[in-house]
């Protein structure tokens, strides 16, 4: 598994994982915060490392099914995108007022800069 990979277990896990049975949980969390091996879980749980296997694969299965359905993470990532660009743009703003105090043309890009900043946020709404 990529370290992509697990990242992105580790974000279906923590927007999906209260949608799991309680021990798809279990093994996603041995498996993936502890970072214990499938024989290690087997022990640990009482179970075959056959049934480790199944238990955490067909977590992640519904993890990737809750995603397709609902699209949480992915916007997560729009928005985090979107508060990130919003962010930039009022740094800016901080420096062109700094720059412009009193100028008249200062203010200007000051309401043309929060107009743009109104638009970035309705990307929030699509």
């Amino acid at each position: 598994m990529k370290i992509d990979d697990i990242t992105r277990q580790s974000l279906l896990y923590d927007f999906y994982g209260a949608l799991l049975t309680q021990r798809q949980s279990q093994v996603m969390k041995l498996y993936h915060e502890e970072n214990l091996s499938l024989a290690e879980i087997a022990e640990e749980l009482k179970i075959s490392r056959q049934g480790v296997y199944d238990a955490l694969k067909k977590a992640e299965n519904s993890l990737k099914a809750y995603e397709k359905k609902l699209g949480l993470i992915e916007r997560f990532g729009s928005t985090r995108d979107v508060i990130e660009e919003i962010d930039a743009r009022i740094q800016g703003l901080i420096v062109k007022m700094e720059a412009a105090a009193s100028e008249e043309t200062g203010k200007t890009a000051f309401a043309s800069e929060l107009k743009d900043i109104r638009r970035v946020l309705d990307k929030l709404e699509e």
